[in-house]
């Protein structure tokens, strides 16, 4: 039996043998590619493959194919709205924004990315690809974007926005779960609700509740259905109702009463308890008359004016009184009869 011919592989050899182990067209691809999809946001990153110094830098290409394409296009802003080709950063976002409109949710798009040298044409890695994604059934659906809670009369009423704007209503649209629980009870759900202001009625009046309400992403058409997440914890106490409120003002009254009542037989009691010792503090000592106070003060004067006032009126008027004695008489009748003056 003949050997089989060597030639085939002597060639093989000298082949590799001649091709240079550094040649540029062999750059590693990029590694671990992956698409975040959050909300509207769409963005590709991934990792710089080994590079050699003596490469130098390299920049990256980003192209997209839907399932209709039989080619691959070069993400640009004329075909995406974001420009993608030949840039030096490891990552793409095709986000929706005013001036970029990103790709079409319900569509299934394949990416792929690979480095290449500048300014040497077909100098290039390979590509590295990204499983197929479609927005709307691979998406992370956050918590509603704001929730407002107002509380009622034994209610709550909500009012909330979606975590994002859907662009086609008619085909995907957001329910809504409202998970909420009284203080050290069990967590109850109510749900789905299509509107976004919710009322959580029969509720205890005057009761802390705690809620958190998650979205939920439904497409018809497809089948396709998926929770968000839960927003955050927020606690509120319901109003009182009509009843409750009656029935409050009842016990405030009564309780008001009982209170006064309570006092005042307590003052009783302490009165009765405690009757002397109250007598001889609130007795006051015995006062002099305010006339015999001012007497005191100055005896003469007030005798004079009391004298005065209990003498009639006739006796007001003073007659000059003159005494003679009869030896006095007798020397004036003698002193007359002589013509003699009169000496007293």
């Amino acid at each position: 039996m003949r050997p089989p011919p060597l030639w085939p592989l002597l060639l093989l050899l000298h082949l590799r043998a001649a091709a240079p182990a550094d040649s540029p067209s062999q750059l590693p691809a990029p590694r671990n590619p992956k698409i975040w999809l959050y909300n509207t946001e769409q963005v590709l990153s991934w990792e710089p493959g080994s590079l050699s110094h003596e490469v130098g830098p390299v920049v990256y290409q980003v192209q997209f194919k839907y399932p209709s394409s039989r080619e691959w296009s070069d993400v640009t802003v004329s075909s995406v709205g974001v420009n993608c080709s030949k840039i030096s950063v490891t990552e793409c976002d095709f986000t929706p924004t005013s001036l970029s409109r990103g790709f079409l949710r319900y569509f299934n798009v394949s990416l792929r990315v690979r480095a290449e040298l500048p300014g040497l044409p077909g100098h290039a890695s390979a590509w590295a690809s990204v499983p197929w994604f479609q927005h709307y059934r691979n998406v992370t659906i956050g918590p509603p974007g704001h929730v407002w809670v107002t509380p009622g009369e034994g209610s709550l009423v909500i009012k909330l926005s979606a975590p994002f704007n859907i662009a086609d209503p008619s085909m995907v649209t957001f329910l809504y779960y409202v998970h909420y629980w009284e203080k050290a009870r069990n967590p109850q759900v109510k749900g789905p609700f299509r509107d976004s202001s919710i009322v959580l009625r029969d509720l205890q009046p005057l009761s802390e509740y705690c809620l958190q309400v998650q979205a939920h992403l439904l497409w018809k058409s497809q089948d396709l259905s998926r929770l968000g997440r839960l927003s955050n914890v927020s606690c509120h106490v319901t109003s009182a109702d009509a009843s409750t409120k009656l029935q409050r003002v009842v016990l405030v009254a009564v309780a008001t009463f009982l209170s006064l009542a309570g006092l005042a037989g307590a003052c009783v009691f302490l009165i009765l308890r405690f009757r002397g010792l109250i007598k001889y503090w609130f007795h006051s000592p015995p006062g002099i008359p305010a006339q015999i106070e001012e007497y005191l003060k100055d005896p003469a004067q007030h005798m004079l004016e009391a004298l005065d006032q209990e003498s009639p009126a006739e006796d007001d008027a003073w007659e000059s009184v003159s005494e003679v004695s009869s030896s006095e008489q007798e020397q004036r009748a003698l002193s007359r009869a002589e013509g003699a003056p009169a000496t007293l």
